[in-house]
Parts: C-alpha cells; sequence; structure tokens
C-alpha cells in the first residue's frame, strides 16, 4: 500500500518576456512491509503537473539503496559506468527531480521511535529550566579582553586554499573573490591565462611567475545571483571570535566592518596566492612573521614601554593553510633539496610560534582534491573550473591522499603514489586528457603546434606531482616536537565524506577516454576532509588498534558535527578557541 503526501511549494519569478521558473518541493510516505519510508525530492520546472507525474515515476520506479553517497553523482555515475552497488544511469525522472532525500524505518524501530517521542514528551513536562542554546561569551571572555595587554601573543590567521582575494596587478581586475561585475571567468580565454599559473617548458615551478596578487583574506565571499548580491561570510567568524577576546584586526577595521578604535596591532591575516607551491608560501609566511614581530615590538614599547626580544606568535589555519603552517612550523624558511632528498627538520618556524590551532586539515590528503584535478569544480553560481586549468595550480597536487592508506583503488589493488606522473599519463588525468586540449591551446596561444603545446602541458603536470609527493613527504617525515609547541585540532566527525574510490576506466584499452573516479564508500569528516585525515590516523590502511596512531603530537583534538566551512561558525568553536588563546596555561608558565 502506497500513501502520498504531495505537498508541493513553488517559489516563482515573473517578467514580461521571461519564462516562468518554479522549485517545487514534495514530500511522500510510502508504508510497505519494510515498514515506513519517507522520500524528499526537489525539483525545477514550469508546471505542477510534470513536477508531480516526475515524483511518482521516480517513487515507484527507483530502489533508493542504490543511491551513491551524498545524494549526488559524480562523471562516472552520470556516464552510466558502475561498480558494485554504485548505482544504475539516472532515469528521465530523476533527471528532473534533481535532488533526493529517502529514509527507511522498519516496524520494529516504528516502535522504538514512538516509545522514544512519548519519553521525550514526558522528560520535557517534567523540565522547569530552559536549556542555554550558546555560551555567553561576554560573560566568560570580557574581562580577559579588556585587559589584553603585552603578556598576550599576538595572532595570525592563515586561510586555506581559495581563500585569499587574488587581483591583477596592472589592472586591478579580481581573479578570484568577488563573482560580479569585471572579474576573472574561466569560460574566456584571456580570463583563464590569468586564473592559471604559466607553463614552460623545464623551468622550475617557482620561476613561473605572473602579475596575480593577495589582496587580503576573504572574510566574505561576494557575488550575485538573477541581479541580487549575496554575501557568503568564509573567513569573517574566526576574525569576530578573534576580536571579541581582544584580538583585533587592522585590514578588518580598516574595511569598515568593525570598529576597534586604535587597538588593532594583535591580530594579522596572512593572505597568499593560494595557486602556488606551499612551500614558496611557507618562506612568505617566514618573512610576514619577521616582519609583524618587529611591528608588535615596537608596538608594545610604545604603548607599555616593555620590550620582548622573545615575542612569539599564536596561530589559527583553515584547512590548507594547516598544511603550509606545518611546513613552516617544521623547515621555516627551507626549499626542497633539489636533489629529491627530503629536508633535515629543524622546527626552525617553531621558534616564532607558541600555539597553532589547526581547523580541517587535510594532513593526510582528501579525496576532493583528486577529484577536483581529474573533473574540475564548479563553485555554485559561479562558472565552472575545468581540470585543465585547475592542473596548472601547483597547490591542489599537495593535498592528494596518500597511496600507504589504501583510499583510491584500481580494480582490487590499491594505487600506491598518487604522485606518479605515469600514473596520471596512462588515466589520461588532468592536463594529460584529451578534453584538456582546448583549454591547454588557450592557456598557450603562442604555440601553434598541438603536439608542442601537450608536451608542455605534460611537462608542466609531472613537475606539479614530484613537487607534491616530496612535500608531502616532508610533512610526514617523523620528528619529534619541541617543547614549548602546542598543536590543537579542531574537526568534523559527523558528515558523510568520500573515504574510498574506485578508477572506472572503459575505455583506456582502446586508447582513448580518459579513466574516471567513482565514489564506493564515505567515512566521518566534514564533507571534504575525512575525520582520519585531520588526524594523520596512521591506522589506516594497516593493522587496526584502539589507540590513535599519529605522527602529530595533538596537545588537544575538538571534534564537530559540521560542515567543513561552517565549523568556524559554532559558538562552541570561539568558546574553546578564546579558551586555548586567553585562559589555558602554557607551557612556558607551567
Amino acid at each position: 500500500m502506497v500513501l502520498r503526501n504531495m505537498n508541493r511549494g513553488a517559489v516563482t519569478e515573473t517578467r514580461p518576456g521571461r519564462t516562468v521558473m518554479r522549485i517545487f518541493l514534495a514530500r511522500a510516505l510510502r508504508v510497505s512491509s519494510y515498514g515506513i519510508e519517507v522520500f524528499l525530492t526537489v525539483s525545477t520546472g514550469t508546471d505542477r503537473a510534470s513536477h508531480k507525474a516526475a515524483t511518482i515515476a521516480h517513487l515507484d520506479d527507483r530502489d533508493f539503496r542504490t543511491t551513491p553517497p551524498f545524494g549526488r553523482r559524480n562523471r562516472a555515475q552520470r556516464a552510466g559506468v558502475t561498480t558494485g552497488d554504485q548505482g544504475e544511469a539516472p532515469t528521465a525522472s530523476e533527471r528532473w527531480a534533481m535532488n533526493r532525500f529517502s529514509c527507511k524505518i522498519g516496524w520494529p524501530l516504528c516502535a522504538i521511535a514512538a516509545m522514544a517521542v512519548t519519553g521525550a514528551l514526558l522528560l520535557v513536562g517534567c523540565s522547569s529550566l530552559p536549556l542555554p542554546s550558546a555560551p555567553d561569551l561576554d560573560l566568560l571572555y570580557s574581562r580577559l579582553a579588556q585587559g589584553h595587554g603585552p603578556e598576550h601573543n599576538p595572532v595570525i590567521v592563515i586561510p586555506g586554499l581559495t581563500g585569499s582575494k587574488l587581483i591583477h596587478g596592472a589592472t586591478g581586475r579580481v581573479v578570484w573573490g568577488v563573482f560580479s561585475g569585471d572579474y576573472a571567468r574561466p569560460q574566456r580565454p584571456e580570463d583563464a591565462r590569468l586564473i592559471a599559473l604559466p607553463m614552460r617548458e623545464g623551468a622550475p615551478l617557482r620561476e613561473l611567475l605572473d602579475d596575480v596578487q593577495p589582496a587580503g583574506v576573504l572574510e566574505r565571499i561576494r557575488f550575485k545571483v538573477l541581479g541580487v548580491p549575496i554575501n557568503l561570510q568564509a573567513y569573517f567568524h574566526i576574525l569576530e571570535a578573534l576580536g571579541a577576546g581582544g584580538y583585533r584586526d587592522e585590514n578588518l577595521a580598516a574595511s569598515g566592518e568593525v570598529d576597534w578604535g586604535d587597538q588593532h596591532f594583535t591580530c594579522f591575516q596572512f593572505d597568499y596566492d593560494w595557486r602556488r607551491d606551499n612551500v614558496e608560501n611557507a618562506q612568505r609566511l617566514d618573512r610576514f612573521i619577521e616582519e609583524k614581530k618587529a611591528y608588535v615590538r615596537s608596538e608594545i614599547m610604545r604603548r607599555y614601554g616593555i620590550d620582548r626580544p622573545n615575542l612569539k606568535f599564536d596561530v589559527v589555519s583553515h584547512s590548507m593553510g594547516g598544511l603550509l603552517l606545518r611546513y613552516y612550523l617544521r623547515y621555516g624558511s627551507a626549499d626542497l633539496p633539489e636533489d629529491g632528498s627530503l629536508p633535515e627538520v629543524t622546527w626552525a618556524g617553531a621558534a616564532n610560534v607558541e600555539k597553532a590551532v589547526l581547523i580541517a586539515p587535510p594532513n593526510a590528503g582528501t579525496l576532493e582534491s583528486l577529484l577536483q584535478l581529474v573533473e574540475g569544480k564548479g563553485y555554485g553560481p559561479f562558472a565552472g573550473y575545468s581540470a585543465a586549468l585547475l592542473g596548472t595550480l601547483p597547490s591542489g597536487y599537495q593535498m592528494l591522499p596518500r597511496g600507504r592508506h589504501g583510499l583510491v583503488f584500481l580494480g582490487d589493488e590499491p594505487i600506491e603514489d598518487l604522485f606518479d606522473p605515469d600514473l596520471w599519463l596512462r588515466m589520461r588525468w588532468g592536463l594529460a586528457s584529451a578534453e584538456a586540449e582546448e583549454m591547454i591551446s588557450w592557456l598557450l596561444p603562442d604555440e601553434g603546434d598541438p603536439a608542442v603545446r601537450r608536451r608542455i602541458a605534460i611537462d608542466h603536470q609531472r613537475k606539479a606531482l614530484e613537487r607534491a609527493g616530496r612535500f608531502s613527504a616532508a610533512l610526514d617525515q617523523p620528528a619529534e616536537k619541541p617543547a614549548g609547541l602546542e598543536l590543537y585540532l579542531v574537526a568534523g566527525d559527523s558528515v558523510r565524506t568520500a573515504q574510498r574510490m574506485v578508477v572506472v576506466a572503459p575505455d583506456l584499452e582502446a586508447g582513448t577516454g580518459t579513466a574516471m573516479l567513482s565514489i564506493v564508500e564515505t567515512g566521518p569528516g566534514d564533507g571534504k576532509v575525512l575525520r582520519s585525515s585531520a588526524l594523520m590516523d596512521e591506522r589506516l590502511g594497516s593493522s587496526w588498534s584502539p589507540y590513535l596512531r599519529s605522527p602529530i603530537d595533538w596537545r588537544t583534538v575538538m571534534f564537530l558535527p559540521h560542515r567543513h566551512l561552517n565549523l568556524t561558525k559554532q559558538p562552541v568553536f570561539t568558546d574553546n578557541l578564546l579558551f586555548w588563546l586567553l585562559e589555558q596555561p602554557r607551557s612556558s608558565n607551567r
């Protein structure tokens, strides 16, 4: 027996000469021998009848157990290529009903749920005191913030990939960070050349320079949808939390977002060109810290008459910014050796840092980076960035997963080295794909020979992969953390995140096509970074043990049930961050 409750809502736009667009929502219940099944579909179209017909067909014809993780399909699944129980090619009704959610509740669970609801109602009736929704940060930290004096360390905020605004130095055009007006659009050849890193055969990555410059951390991402301005708060929440604790950022004050008075010498944003090699940016961070150290020491002397020759910073990093920070802590401004060997771990950068807070760092890499380098990336309402375009950026390769953790399989065997350039050539991934030819011609307009253009692109991809492999090995190299350095981790552990992929290569034997990727397993994380990657959990791919095995000596780990960018929006994050920075005794004082 099927019971349908077709409650539908529509948001309608009508303008002269425009097609009417409606967004429909449907909810349905199905009672079967299994129990109660709950379905939710969201779709767009021009009439309710089509929506209802598509939804009914969708519910009748589809077994939701074959729906892949996340309720979405990657390119392999959209092409109808399946592995195991990964699902079938989408039907016509599935293409019409773009998003759906299903949940099945068996009869025994129905009875348990009914008892749980009854018990909850009884508990609510017996309770007379309302639970607080969030900590009172003003009550907790206002006195500490007001007493923010010369003894506190200044703070540096390091954003992650795409977390800094980029502009073209000569023209001032926005390359990344504002998606309205005259910004660089990746579907235009001249704009694609602004976004991509230059390619030149035989030249090391650090010599491939252009006129794109960082222009501040993205407190907010600004864009327009149908002419309506929208702001997505990116790193504003971190800066706002620090401001509540008395750490005043001069850039945030200069932008007019907040009024700090003259107390903005204790918090700094480290903006950087996130397209480039993380080692280059770690060297830039070293220069930035030396510059800010001299500035803060002079301000403390001017305001309080005190000199702090051994001044240290506390650093708060997000996502890829944590990898950049970890390299700096271990090696300071040292480069990776030219002979391919690993650098000596000197902890040179740790001499300038006391507390390092890493938020959602992909310490063991992330499968999303691999997927984007193979299939490209779309940014919501923004234009898509092709795999070939993203393949020119060295930083993306530096977040690839480790082969020893067994996350990517070719047939029944795990791929041991995702940094192997020959693997990418065989799989025809990224710049080696036949689909990359048009983009490569845009990026190399002065080279008319397609064979030469492809050779230059393959050389660039090889350099980026080899550099990324050495960067990851340098981070993984065992080393005992020095006394006085404290590492804190904030990570998500409640959002289903890609944990295992298989390579689907149906056309490689024929010498055509690109090997595609299919997600076959998910695990706990924040939707982008697995919990195990943030921890750098070395139990993955080896014998299991009940206790964490990680080369990173964390002082404190905090898990939050939220997505990658939402972790910093939570009051509990702000509460703990301010406690760590303002109240928790430091190793130097213990």
